[in-house]
Formats: structure tokens, C-alpha cells, sequence
């Protein structure tokens, strides 16, 4: 029950913290990226939101093994720091290279690492609401 609960945080995290942050910063003019992307994904042709709250989920699950290996105290720290870093690595260095896309630019590093991070503290809030 533990992984679905962690499966759950991290999906919802998805469309909330990240895509909802993703929005505010869309909405002030702060990146041209649109949150809530509906573009399909391959190979289930699902929207492209929908495919990163899957892999949100999946992401949460190994992070929430990871971090219950943490000091009690490291808790909020841990999952914001690797939130942020361990997604967005392996998209810069495995999915980019696999999908064809370019190297990120200071921007796009910027950007991940920051809705990454929500990300992360979502999940952690929710895993806690939910006494994971």
C-alpha cells in the first residue's frame, strides 16, 4: 500500500505543483512553456501531461525508498534537493539524447530544477498528509 500511496503522491504532485508552478510562471510571462501540454506521447498517444505524471509517480516511488534511508530531519530537504536533481538529470542526459532534443540551456536548467523541485515537495507533502 506504501508504493501505491507514493505512486499517487507523485502523480498528483505532477499536475498540481509542478504543472500548476509551470502555469503561474507561463502566466507572468516568466517561460514561454505552456503547462498542461495535450500533445501526444509516444507510443500510447496519451497527452504529454498525462505521460509526466506517470513517470512523477514512478519517480516518487524510487525516491521515497531513497529517502527513508535519510536522517528524520532530512526529510523536506531531501526530497526538494532530489526531486529537483535526480528527474532532471536523466532527462538532460538519457531522454533528451533519446528523443533527439538538444542539450538544455541555461533556461531549461533553470526551469527543470525549479518545477522539479515543486515537484518534489509536493510529493513530500502529500506522502506526509497521507502518514506514509
Amino acid at each position: 500500500m506504501s508504493d501505491l500511496k507514493a505512486f499517487i503522491a507523485g502523480f498528483l504532485s505532477t499536475l498540481v505543483f509542478h504543472q500548476g508552478l509551470l502555469a503561474l510562471l507561463h502566466g507572468t510571462g516568466l517561460t514561454s512553456r505552456a503547462a498542461f501540454a495535450a500533445a501526444p506521447t509516444w507510443p500510447l498517444h496519451l497527452p504529454a501531461f498525462v505521460s509526466l505524471a506517470f513517470w512523477g509517480g514512478v519517480w516518487a516511488l524510487a525516491l521515497a525508498r531513497l529517502v527513508r534511508r535519510f536522517p528524520r530531519g532530512a526529510y523536506w530537504a531531501a526530497w526538494v534537493v532530489l526531486g529537483a536533481l535526480l528527474p532532471s538529470v536523466v532527462a538532460w542526459l538519457v531522454v533528451f539524447p533519446l528523443k533527439g532534443v538538444p542539450p538544455p540551456n541555461t533556461e531549461v536548467v533553470k526551469l527543470s530544477l525549479l518545477l522539479n523541485g515543486a515537484w518534489g515537495l509536493g510529493a513530500a507533502l502529500m506522502l506526509r498528509a497521507a502518514r506514509y
